[in-house]
């Protein structure tokens, strides 16, 4: 079991809130599902769509499957509202199945952290809406998402 600290810790301010969304962003951008995993507890519960989890092992389970299903892969998140151990974040992230059909898929995710800065609870709501490969607006390299390339609020979105 990972006990380690994951800075930056609760409670939360503005600037450690958007800290800790982005490293979850470049986490999910690695396509690491083991990587991704230990940022949660080891008993992490989750809704995600009309999947429950728990547990890590089931996390990377879910995420070996999603990544296998949505190809190529990018996304961005971005902080909505924080309080002190928890942080509200919206995002979208764009794929395409083995068909070639691009998506964008739109949510929100609440996150409950302990004390440790580890995620214990996820909670995610996600639409996907279909796009021709022209209306694509995640444009870098496969993996993290460059530091000039905008943001949600900055693309419109």
């Amino acid at each position: 079991m990972n006990t380690s600290a994951r800075p930056p810790l609760p409670p939360f301010t503005f600037e450690t809130a958007v800290q800790k969304a982005r490293m979850a962003e470049d986490a999910w951008n690695s396509r690491d599902p083991v990587k991704v995993s230990l940022a949660y507890t080891a008993d992490s519960v989750w809704r995600n769509r009309a999947e429950f989890l728990r547990g890590r092992e089931a996390i990377v389970e879910f995420l070996t499957r999603k990544w296998a299903r949505e190809l190529e892969y990018r996304l961005i998140k971005e902080v909505w509202a924080w309080q002190d151990n928890r942080i509200a974040a919206r995002f979208a992230y764009e794929w395409h199945d083995d068909a070639g059909r691009w998506f964008r898929a739109y949510g929100n995710e609440n996150w409950e952290f302990d004390e440790l800065g580890l995620m214990r609870r996820r909670i995610a709501s996600i639409n996907d809406l279909p796009i021709s490969a022209d209306e694509r607006l995640f444009h870098w390299p496969q993996g993290r998402r460059p530091d000039d390339h905008p943001g949600l609020s900055e693309l419109g979105l």
